[in-house]
């Protein structure tokens, strides 16, 4: 009922526009020479950027809704169709928050728990994806000009935020899939969500369209070749860090804002209770230290806590652990045990952990969706589904991970340097797959890179390791991208590398890169022959997945103080 609604008054909506322009068209006859002159003039500078995306008529025909006098003001350049058509996609985003409410109010009395806690991830993904539109209007606007940054960095933070906005509305449905009954709920959204993605989408293919020409004069002007091995470490601190964070954030040990402790000797008993406390919209790095202890709770940096640092006693001695999952009826999303969405998020010599269990599906350790985050010196522990790296850029240096099934996962941008990265014994009759990668556009400027790691199985999976397979990963979505280089692989892996998702789905469309691999289970010999999987053969390939590059870490890992390498 809710969907037939809203479909009739839509078209209702449509109808009256459509009405309207055309009598406003046909009353015009004092400028009538002039006026058509300009809806074709602008009716062509429309065609023109539309067709750069994957959905030209949803694009076309968004903006062509709108009043003509409206659209023949605002259309003088494609940067001003992308604008109209980012106000468009806000818009939908606001009726879908309306339509999720509706869902919740009306519905409550007939929804299982899960779906419950589906449809308030829903509300939650709502309002980040309109917070990450915003930005992304706020930089367009002053595009080419915004904090003094290069086009190409620019374009980086544009095209990474409107990957998070179209993320965000796969999530929200992902809520939906885990058995048939979710599958009714999923049926009332599934329209609104897929409607926004495509314009997204949209968005995101015009961005890419009107700065890939700017970033190509920008090098040649600069007299820079792209496969250049620059001297990233030589470079200057950031601008927005200051001089007392430079020292804080390098120095041997730190000085906190708050303690954390569980024998009751720091300022708060949980970690919980210090983030709540913490300041929102920080402008300088606000320091929580976790003193050693076992952390029994669940912890949510929410968007609006930035510059968040945690500072543990180590990884075998601060653990924040938890055991939400899936078959006990959370969702993946909110089974995280730490979940960090504020931007510029740090945390070292902690362990974030997960202990429901193989047999508990879904149960994940820690979330991510902070921009320009950075983990060093962490444990992140759980069985399927560990590590969550749901959306935007985020750098792991140092780091264990261990897990079964898609066990780093998600649509971010991570590099992962100089990590262990384990796989355990799963249950009888599964796969361990790495990493599930995410992306679900040609566009989105995401993937899963693993550099200068270690890949291998705990103990547990080493005395049994030729009774379960492992892959380095499988395709969760069409365009599902995930790069391996420099890095030890054990023979824990199988020589075919990499697993199929659902049969031939995404097989020729995915992009599964090698490069420079060690150890016993790098050999390329055997691995799948899919048209998606390629090793690279030089280190130019590999050169746009480095730090420096994939991540823009020249222009922030600077400012974690933690070590790193920004090239090859």
């Amino acid at each position: 009922m809710l969907l037939s609604g809203r479909h009739i008054a839509l078209l209702l909506v449509v109808t009256i526009l459509a009405t309207s322009v055309a009598s406003t068209l046909s009353q015009n006859t004092s400028i009538k020479i002039n006026h058509h002159d300009h809806i074709s003039t602008h009716h062509t500078l429309l065609n023109s950027t539309c067709s750069a995306t994957f959905y030209p008529e949803l694009c076309f025909s968004a903006i062509s809704a709108l009043p003509a006098e409206s659209v023949i003001s605002k259309i003088k350049s494609p940067k001003d169709v992308i604008e109209l058509s980012l106000n468009l996609t806000i818009t939908a985003v606001q009726h879908n928050y309306f339509t999720v409410k509706k869902l919740i109010s009306t519905s409550k009395n007939r929804l299982t728990k899960r779906e419950i806690t589906s449809l308030h991830d829903c509300l939650e993904l709502v309002d980040e994806t309109l917070d990450e539109l915003y930005k992304t209007e706020q930089e367009l606007q002053a595009y080419p000009t915004f904090n003094n940054e290069s086009i190409t960095e620019q374009a980086d933070d544009l095209k990474i935020l409107l990957s998070a906005a179209m993320t965000n509305q796969e999530t929200c449905l992902d809520g939906f899939s885990h058995d048939d009954a979710d599958k009714k709920v999923r049926e009332a959204l599934i329209e609104g969500q897929m409607h926004v993605f495509h314009m997204c989408s949209n968005a995101l293919a015009m961005i890419k369209n009107l700065t890939d020409t700017d970033m190509a004069s920008e090098v040649y002007s600069s007299g820079r070749h792209l496969d250049e091995e620059e001297n990233y470490e030589s470079r200057e601190w950031p601008e927005w860090l200051t001089a007392g964070d430079r020292r804080l954030l390098q120095a041997t040990t730190v000085t906190p804002d708050v303690t954390v402790a569980a024998d009751g000797s720091g300022d708060y008993l949980t970690v919980e209770a210090a983030v709540a406390a913490a300041p929102t919209g920080s402008s300088k790095r606000y320091i929580i230290k976790i003193k050693a202890g076992v952390y029994k709770e669940n912890v949510e940096v929410t968007k609006k806590k930035i510059n968040i640092m945690f500072v543990g006693d180590g990884r075998v001695n601060t653990i924040i652990t938890g055991s939400r999952n899936v078959v006990d009826g959370s969702t993946t999303f909110r089974s995280a045990t730490v979940a960090v969405v504020g931007d510029r998020f740090l945390a070292r010599d902690i362990t974030f952990q997960n202990t429901a269990g193989p047999s508990k599906h879904q149960a994940v350790a820690l979330r991510v969706g902070s921009d320009l985050s950075a983990f060093y010196r962490c444990d992140i522990l759980a069985y399927q589904d560990t590590l969550y790296v749901h959306a935007l850029r985020q750098f792991y240096v140092n780091c264990y991970i261990a897990g079964t099934v898609d066990f780093i996962f998600g649509n971010a941008a991570a590099v992962f340097q100089n990590c262990d990265i384990h796989a355990r014994r799963p249950n009888p009759g599964q796969r361990n797959m790495v990493t599930a990668q995410a992306r679900d556009d040609a566009n989105q400027n995401t993937g899963i890179v693993i550099q200068k790691c270690r890949i291998g199985g705990t103990q547990d999976l080493l005395a049994v390791k030729g009774s379960f397979a492992t892959y380095l990963g499988r395709p969760w979505r069409l365009y599902s991208r995930t790069v391996i280089m420099q890095s030890d692989i054990s023979d824990v892996v199988h020589p075919a590398g990499w697993f199929e998702w659902d049969g031939n789905f995404a097989l020729d469309t995915l992009f599964y890169r090698e490069y420079a691999n060690t150890g016993a289970g790098a050999s390329t010999s055997a691995r799948v022959a899919w048209k998606g999987f390629k090793e690279f053969t030089s280190a130019t390939e590999a050169q746009p997945f480095t730090a420096g590059n994939f991540i823009a870490g020249s222009s922030w890992l600077g400012s974690t103080g933690f070590p790193f390498s920004l090239g090859l």
